[in-house]
C-alpha cells in the first residue's frame, strides 16, 4: 500500500479497509472499475451511495495543498460504472488561478479515461461557486448528482438554478462529449504524437485553442492534460493544470519532469503559453517546447 493512504485507511470501516488495501497498490491512481466497486460494497456491506462516501478519505489523500492546507477529495462515478478519484492541487508560490479543485480533478480524471458522461459527483465539501460552474459544462451537467457527507443528494440544478452554461453560447456539444479536430503535425516524437491526439480530442468551443500539454518524467513516464473551457471562462482548465493533476494522482514528484511539450492550434483566439510556462517553472527547471498547429 502506498505510503500516502496509511492513515486515511484507518479511517474506514474495517471490512473496507481490509478489501480496498490490495487496491491501494503502487500503480493505483484513484481509478476503480464497476468490477471493484461491486466487490468492496460486498465486502463491506455498503450501499454504493455510503461506499463512495466512505471513500472520500482516499481521494482526499491525493490532494496536494501547500497553500490552503485544505485537504478536499472527490469521486466522480462515470455512466460506465467506474469511479474516478481527485484531489485538490496548489502550486507553492503561485498564484491561486494554477490551483485545481477536487471536482475539476475528478471529472478531468474520467474525462481522460473516455468516459462520456458524469453521473454522481462526491465530495467531502460543498462545491464552491467555481466547481458549481465547471460541473454545469458537462453532458446534462444540471442532473448531475451531488453527494456529501450527512446530506441529502441533491442534483446540481439545486446548487446551481438559474444556470448560465454551453446552451446559452450555442454549443450543442458540451465537455465529455466526443470531440475530434482535425489537427496535423509530421513527426515520430511519441511525445508529440501523445500531445497531438490529445489536443485534437481537447473542448474549447470558445476561444478554438485545441490545446494538450504532455510532461515527461526522467523514466521516460508521461502525464497529460488536455484544455477544458468552460462558458463562465474562468472555470476553464488548462492542459498544464490537468496534466499535474494526472501526476499527483499518480503519486509522483513534480520535480521528476524532465521535458514539457504544450501543443496549440494556431487558429485560436487566445495563448496557453504564458499560463504554462508560469506553472512549469513553478515545479521544475525546464524549458517548455511550444508548438503551434495550423488545422488540417
Amino acid at each position: 500500500m502506498q505510503d500516502r493512504f496509511i492513515k486515511c485507511i484507518a479511517q474506514l470501516p474495517k471490512s473496507l479497509s481490509d478489501a480496498l488495501i490490495p487496491l491501494l497498490n503502487a500503480d493505483f491512481a484513484g481509478h476503480i472499475d464497476a468490477q471493484q466497486l461491486t466487490m468492496l460494497a460486498s465486502k463491506s456491506q455498503l450501499e454504493e451511495s455510503e461506499l463512495l462516501l466512505a471513500l472520500l478519505p482516499i481521494a482526499a489523500a491525493l490532494a496536494r495543498p501547500p497553500i490552503s492546507e485544505f485537504h478536499v477529495g472527490a469521486i466522480a462515478k462515470g455512466q460506465s460504472g467506474d469511479i474516478y478519484m481527485g484531489a485538490n492541487l496548489e502550486l507553492s508560490g503561485e498564484a491561486l488561478f494554477h490551483s485545481v479543485h477536487a471536482e475539476q480533478s475528478a471529472i478531468s480524471h474520467a474525462w481522460l479515461s473516455g468516459e462520456r458522461q458524469i453521473l454522481d459527483v462526491v465530495v467531502n465539501f460543498s462545491p464552491c461557486g467555481h466547481c458549481r460552474q465547471f460541473m454545469n459544462e458537462l453532458v446534462e451537467g444540471q442532473q448531475v448528482v451531488i453527494h456529501l457527507p450527512d446530506q441529502k443528494a441533491h442534483t446540481l440544478a439545486h446548487y446551481l438554478p438559474y444556470a448560465f452554461g454551453p446552451s446559452d453560447l450555442n454549443v450543442t456539444e458540451p465537455l465529455l462529449s466526443k470531440q475530434h479536430h482535425e489537427l496535423s503535425l509530421d513527426s515520430s516524437d511519441p511525445m508529440i504524437i501523445e500531445a497531438l491526439d490529445h489536443a485534437s480530442l481537447s473542448y474549447a468551443p470558445y476561444t478554438g485553442n485545441y490545446a494538450a500539454v504532455v510532461l515527461e518524467t526522467k523514466d521516460g513516464a508521461t502525464y497529460c492534460g488536455r484544455y477544458a473551457e468552460n462558458a463562465a471562462f474562468n472555470p476553464s482548465m488548462l492542459p498544464m493544470q490537468m496534466a499535474l493533476s494526472t501526476m499527483a494522482r499518480h503519486n509522483r514528484e513534480f520535480s521528476e519532469v524532465n521535458r514539457a511539450v504544450l501543443i496549440e492550434s494556431a487558429n485560436g483566439k487566445i495563448s496557453l503559453v504564458g499560463a504554462t510556462m508560469d506553472a512549469l517553472h513553478a515545479i521544475a527547471a525546464v524549458e517548455l517546447e511550444h508548438i503551434v498547429l495550423e488545422p488540417a
